[in-house]
């Protein structure tokens, strides 16, 4: 799936089938559903699952567990913008 086909199905009620559930993760965030989004990467204990995480918490306004999950992920304190970040996220997890 493309970037582009993944903000297009944004709107849907659910996401598309065969999302890995980091990406389902970043789907229900963009979809206004950040606390399912927050479910499923709590249950994802690798780094990519932390960066996820971290990102989360940022857009929560939590910048303390924010650092904490970067750490985890092994990446700095990101300074995007939550949109520029999710972004890269998405796109980088799509191309996975």
């Amino acid at each position: 799936m493309t970037l582009a086909q993944f903000k297009i199905s944004i709107p849907s009620s659910s996401p598309p089938e065969g999302l890995s559930p980091i990406v389902q993760a970043l789907w229900f965030d963009a979809n206004g559903k950040w606390d399912d989004a927050h479910a499923i990467v709590q249950d994802i204990e690798t780094a990519d699952g932390s960066w996820i995480h971290a990102y989360l918490h940022r857009k929560e306004g939590d910048e303390g567990n924010a650092r904490y999950w970067y750490a985890r992920a092994g990446k700095k304190f990101c300074t995007l913008t939550l949109d520029d970040e999710w972004e890269q996220l998405a796109a980088y997890f799509l191309d996975r």
